[in-house]
């Protein structure tokens, strides 16, 4: 399967909340650094989006603050499995679940639906947040609790202490 790409993710911020627009760099905001010295923002405000599988078939997003890791442990106790049963997803799994290469993963506009969001409570620290637009050189800002309604996901203690 192909990537789907900036204008993807677009299309669905028009949707949900016309005004939004993505910001496209010349050079890289695929890392939590890169994107905050791209912004001139916190760390901590730059959105990970990162797909996790667990026990090989159930897909997750979980939204992390730039500055936190999140405990796979924490996330496999959500669903009642052990820690090895909570994997990253590989980037062909990225690709072909969530549409998007890793480094450029929004937390919209997946090519799947149904897929279950948490946000790391630590977001919430800040009122606006900058999340991936769908390619490795692109963002959009965003208000946290926008970002939570046009997920549909929810908040939770995800990251390692």
């Amino acid at each position: 399967m192909q990537a789907m790409g900036v204008g993807n993710v677009q299309v669905a911020l028009n949707r949900l909340q016309p005004g939004i627009r993505i910001i496209e760099f010349e050079s890289s905001t695929a890392t939590s650094q890169q994107a905050a010295d791209s912004v001139g923002c916190q760390l901590g405000q730059i959105v990970k989006s990162l797909g996790f599988m667990i026990n090989k078939s159930i897909p997750v997003l979980v939204l992390a603050s730039g500055d936190q890791s999140i405990d796979e442990r924490k996330l496999a106790a959500r669903f009642g499995v052990g820690r090895k049963k909570a994997r990253m997803m590989n980037a062909q799994q990225c690709i072909d679940l969530l549409g998007y290469a890793p480094g450029g993963v929004p937390p919209i506009a997946h090519r799947s639906g149904g897929i279950a969001v948490y946000l790391d409570d630590t977001l919430q620290r800040f009122d606006l947040v900058y999340a991936a637009g769908g390619a490795a050189n692109a963002i959009f800002p965003v208000p946290v609790g926008l970002l939570r309604e046009m997920t549909g996901g929810s908040f939770a203690d995800l990251v390692k202490d």
